[in-house]
């Protein structure tokens, strides 16, 4: 009989300890990708190991790169004229697969990728960044699944926004750093991700300039040099350690990120009841929490507003809150799927449309529960410590493809939690 990997998590200890952070998830795979668009080794440091970035150097693998991972280091080698077609094999497990579009284009002229799949929290189109490509000069269509996409000679243009995506402005960032003339992005995501790519790809030789701000420059160049580089940290992992301490009414140290990337998160902590403070000399913040959390209300934003992916752990938070929230997702508009799993643990939660109100709880029930996506899983296993008796967390490969080492770190800090292999209650009877 099949098996398959789940959380056992007894809830009732209080998260006390030290937890680092590496490099972010969100912006190393899109790194990754960007390695594509210089012949030569790119080498990251401080890398997640994750599933993901697993996934994407398969997809670098088979565009003929060849790729080293190895003590939290990636070790890209890109080859004169890389591969130009990214299977859906690989692509429907990443999401983030989709950025090599731009940098195959611009590296090779054209480029075919799989329509992606990923996490189930939402529509999240495809259409800014056709919509992007084709302002440069690409053709670009959608046929048999597959993203095609030709342009022997992309040209600089102004490009508009309709939303601050961070994946669209990745996108059209790495296709117009070899593109002739000048490229504008309005609107575009602000991110501390996007800062880091910008800062990777300047360092390649690219000319880019107000990163970081709604409007990035970009002037085209003849061709890019590999580099070294150290991703920025992980703000969604360090917010999660820092929202489970408040939780757990812990005390926790963050080491290894910047707090002024989780300022609007952090704030929200300190209004709980939570005592904040950031490290002397050093990356990194302590949170510590005595008594139980105040309810307080959060609405998600694109940077630097409250971020979508801590969506999660913020409904988590409010169902152990005294006093009742409101939530209110602008970004996904699938994000609440998990909640129904969250009341399985006794959470008191009620969604309409884009707002969930949540009326917290001293204390909630062990139950088996399943991961729906990366994030959801994380807020369900904090939610799962706050809870009596023994919790179970199944689809924990949700989990593995956004947090390294969770497990161990979470032992670290005093949970008691194991990965087990059970049978897979999935499997029919009688075969």
């Amino acid at each position: 009989m099949p098996h398959v990997e789940l959380f056992r998590i007894t809830g009732g200890a209080r998260l006390v300890g030290d937890v680092p952070v590496s490099g972010a998830k969100n912006s190393v795979l899109k790194l990754m990708a960007a390695a594509l668009l210089a012949e030569g080794r790119t080498v990251l440091t401080h890398t997640p190991q994750i599933l993901d970035v697993a996934i994407m150097g398969e997809v670098l693998r088979r565009l003929g790169c060849a790729v080293t991972i190895a003590d939290g280091a990636i070790t890209i080698d890109c080859p004169a004229r890389p591969g130009s077609e990214a299977d859906y094999d690989l692509v429907r497990r990443m999401r983030a697969a989709i950025c090599v579009l731009g940098p195959l284009l611009a590296r090779t002229g054209a480029a075919k990728v799989a329509l992606p799949g990923g996490d189930a929290i939402g529509s999240r189109g495809l259409d800014m960044h056709i919509a992007g490509l084709t302002r440069l000069g690409a053709e670009v269509t959608s046929e048999h699944g597959f993203v095609m996409a030709r342009g022997t000679s992309l040209h600089g243009a102004t490009v508009w926004l309709d939303f601050p995506s961070v994946g669209a402005t990745e996108q059209i960032l790495m296709a117009s750093v070899l593109a002739k003339g000048t490229t504008v992005i309005d609107n575009a995501a602000r991110e501390p991700e996007i800062i880091d790519i910008c800062t990777m790809l300047t360092s390649m030789g690219a000319r880019i300039g107000g990163a970081g701000s709604s409007t990035i420059e970009v002037e085209g160049v003849e061709e890019l040099e590999p580099v070294q580089h150290r991703p920025v940290a992980d703000r969604i992992v360090a917010g999660t350690w820092a929202i489970g301490a408040v939780m757990t009414r812990g005390d926790v140290t963050v080491r290894g990120a910047d707090w002024r990337h989780l300022e609007i998160t952090l704030d929200k902590l300190v209004t709980a009841g939570a005592a904040v403070e950031p490290l002397l000399g050093s990356l990194g913040f302590r949170v510590a929490m005595e008594q139980r959390p105040r309810a307080i209300d959060m609405v998600t934003l694109p940077y630097p507003g409250f971020p979508t992916d801590l969506l999660p752990m913020a409904i988590a938070l409010a169902s152990v809150a005294d006093g009742a929230s409101m939530v209110t997702e602008n970004v996904f508009d699938a994000r609440f799927m998990f909640v129904n799993e969250l009341t399985r643990l006794g959470a008191d939660v009620r969604t309409d449309g884009h707002h969930a109100v949540i009326r917290g709880r001293e204390r909630l029930s062990g139950a088996p529960v399943r991961a729906t996506d990366i994030r959801a899983g994380a807020g369900l296993v904090l939610a799962a410590l706050c809870a009596d008796g023994v919790s179970e967390v199944s689809d924990v490969s949700h989990i593995d493809r956004g947090y390294p080492s969770f497990v161990d770190h979470l032992r670290g800090l005093g949970a008691e939690i194991a990965r087990v292999d059970v049978p897979d209650p999935d499997f029919p009877l009688g075969f």
